[in-house]
């Protein structure tokens, strides 16, 4: 499922469109919805795994106003040895403009915190999550 938010009052800055900060907010909520759509719910409350963002590159090609509804389209984009990463786009629901597109790095860690490679088990359970398709900035 790729949520929708519609934007709102608090989620502006003084310009009345959509402060920086919240696209990484709105990212993060992407991922949590992947993560509740594909993995096993105890994956991370069973203390066996933690999940850790190492990068985020992001490129913010347009504006979210107040009131526009926004879609927030993720998946995944590559394997590593020890780590993998989420492409993920912000789009403007009506008129389908890429708003932000970012890559998202992270690691997989057991409970000691170091990073694990990705293999085995944590790689088929993770390979559950679809890999992105691009949408085209219009």
């Amino acid at each position: 499922m790729e949520p929708e938010i519609k934007i709102r009052g608090y989620h502006v800055d003084f310009y009345s469109h959509l402060n920086n900060a919240r696209y990484l907010e709105f990212l993060e909520e992407g991922r949590w919805q992947l993560f509740e759509d594909y993995l096993p719910k105890d994956f991370f409350s069973s203390g066996k795994y933690s999940f850790y963002v190492v990068n985020i590159n992001i490129s913010y090609l347009g504006q979210a106003k107040l009131h526009d509804t926004i879609i927030i389209k993720s998946g995944l984009e590559r394997f590593g040895n020890k780590s993998a990463a989420f492409r993920q786009q912000i789009i403007n629901k009506h008129t389908k403009e890429v708003l932000a597109d970012a890559e998202i790095t992270f690691v997989v860690a057991q409970k000691e915190g170091k990073a694990i490679k990705i293999e085995n088990e944590i790689k088929e359970i993770l390979s559950k999550i679809p890999f992105f398709k691009k949408q085209h900035a219009v």
